[in-house]
């Protein structure tokens, strides 16, 4: 299944099982979404629960917490997450506030879906991942899967969830292939992950990136160095215990993000590492992350930016 298919099934299968789960979004019912990923629900659950929106991210954004404010789960769809800067109000002011503002009486039990990243060409304007303007906002849940088993039992998870949850998706991870292997797994938000056992240095990564890690210490084996590699699967909440736990492991420390340096999610990673186990490192942290710049449309300027398994290398490399 690709994790395409695993986010549709996941789709599927909580409004199959809850009748309060609607979707909306631009294009999602006949079109199917900007990435497919809603073909044919709209045929199958009606155009009462799949809801073509107009080009308005600020307002449809809005109908959806009014929506989950009176009892239903909506998941919207952004159709790049450039575009949900037009609905931020209604993401930070109003979704992640209601709770706290009204003691705890209201609850705003929705998904916003957006598709993030880079390495397609799409320019400065499609090719953002800005998931650390929701990691910076109390009320929020953020999650960013890295394979089709996560994707689909972390989207189950969001659904179910009482509190709003931002749902990125890498654009570049659409296709990619993985077992899905218990339809029926919910998996917990808030947990991260080891995906590879290390003993020298501990990669921490999220979505796509986790990718790139993972060939990174493979190709770092071959030298005789064992990285363990960390996917952190939510960014908010952090799972701090486990990032702790893997770093007094290996005392060494490389984080990786497709988002910009400056601000990331790797900078509160590093400083998480700073306050509560500092006293295992053998060396400094060490972040690679995509250059403070626009994304370029030129695939060459693009690549430059971006992470890659020989920049990851070179950073693991630079604390032996």
């Amino acid at each position: 299944m690709t994790y395409s298919q695993a986010i549709r099934a996941a789709l599927v299968e909580e409004m199959e099982r809850d009748e309060r789960v609607i979707l909306l979004g631009e294009d999602i019912a006949l079109y199917g979404g900007a990435f497919r990923v809603t073909r044919d629900l709209a045929k199958r659950f009606g155009p009462e629960r799949v809801l073509n929106t107009p080009i308005s991210e600020n307002s449809f954004v809005g109908v959806a917490v009014g929506a989950a404010l009176v009892g239903l789960r909506p998941v919207v769809e952004i159709m790049f997450m450039d575009f949900i800067a037009l609905a931020m109000d209604q993401i930070v002011n109003h979704a992640a506030k209601f709770h706290y503002l009204y003691g705890g009486q209201a609850r705003v039990p929705m998904v916003v879906r957006a598709p993030a990243g880079a390495g397609r060409g799409y320019g400065a304007s499609h090719s953002q991942s800005l998931e650390a303007w929701f990691v910076h906002t109390p009320g929020l849940k953020v999650v960013a899967p890295s394979t089709p088993r996560d994707a689909h039992g972390l989207l189950k998870a969001a659904i179910r969830d009482d509190n709003p949850v931002v749902f990125v998706e890498n654009k570049l991870l659409y296709g990619a292939k993985g077992d899905v292997p218990d339809p029926a797994e919910v998996l917990p938000l808030g947990q991260a992950a080891v995906v590879r056992e290390g003993e020298d240095v501990t990669l921490v990564a999220y979505s796509r990136m986790t990718g790139l890690a993972l060939e990174a210490a493979a190709r770092l084996e071959e030298h005789g160095m064992r990285c363990e590699v960390l996917d952190l699967r939510t960014l908010a909440p952090l799972d701090e215990a486990a990032l702790l736990a893997s770093v007094a492991k290996t005392r060494r420390a490389v984080i990786v993000e497709e988002d910009t340096r400056r601000g990331g999610v790797g900078a509160e990673v590093a400083a998480v590492i700073a306050e509560g186990g500092f006293g295992h490192l053998d060396s400094p942290v060490r972040r690679v992350a995509c250059a403070d710049a626009p994304i370029p449309c030129s695939p060459t300027l693009e690549q430059a930016l971006l992470p890659s398994v020989e920049k990851i290398v070179a950073a693991v490399e630079s604390l032996i």
